[in-house]
């Protein structure tokens, strides 16, 4: 199938900032690939919903066959999937350690190489990785090396990414959000990590900047 219409790829899709990203992204009225683990059906038909472990490649194999038999093209993928465990660093388990990787990089890895295969092919193309700011800025509050790790990882990938396909048409960036409002954190730690953030802490300010980023880079022209 093929359309005019431009289609967002977005990972961990189910709830928080992923959900709220396909929302983003349906406002604008991009078609969307929706995939997290656990992710419900949904009447809209321009959603295709594709649950599945995203450290698994065969998830992504799906997300980016599916949606382009649906849609007929990829245009922007959202590496919004992360797990983010707090913990001092010598009480962190080697399972801590498998899942953050797994999920942070391993996912990326798959997914990102899938959907950049596909807008080589049409020479356009966006990438957005969704990391933090305690790349930069670390909190002695919010001990978190596996997330400056992964995520850290993930910005170098990105700048390493940007260089490489700009002559192709294919733009990469980061968004690095503060301390979100999301499912991820317990309800309980709400209160004191709302205290960490300058901004309201919710998802809305940063879900703008990563749909506002994927849908300006695709208007722009590329360049080095």
């Amino acid at each position: 199938m093929s359309s005019e219409r431009k289609v967002a790829v977005i990972t961990g899709a189910s709830q928080g900032m992923g959900a709220a990203l396909v929302e983003a992204y349906r406002d604008r009225d991009y078609g969307v690939v929706a995939t997290a683990r656990s992710i419900r059906p949904t009447n809209d038909d321009q959603i295709l919903v594709v649950p599945g472990d995203i450290t698994d490649r065969k998830t992504a194999e799906r997300a980016i066959s599916e949606g382009l038999a649906r849609f007929g093209r990829i245009d922007t993928l959202i590496n919004n999937a992360g797990v983010f465990v707090a913990k001092p660093f010598t009480q962190y388990t080697e399972a801590d350690y498998a899942a953050v990787l797994g999920v942070n990089l391993t996912g990326f890895f798959h997914i990102t190489q899938l959907a950049i295969a596909e807008m080589e092919k049409r020479h356009s193309g966006h990438v957005v990785q969704i990391t933090t700011s305690l790349i930069e800025h670390a909190n002695s509050h919010v001990p978190s090396v596996l997330a400056s790790l992964t995520k850290g990882g993930l910005s170098a990938a990105t700048k390493s990414l940007a260089i490489e396909y700009a002559k192709l048409g294919i733009r990469v960036n980061a968004v690095a959000p503060g301390v979100i409002k999301t499912p991820m954190h317990p309800v309980e730690t709400h209160a004191q990590l709302g205290k960490l953030h300058p901004l309201e802490f919710s998802p809305r300010n940063h879900v703008e900047a990563a749909a506002l980023a994927g849908q300006q880079a695709q208007n722009a022209e590329v360049g080095v």
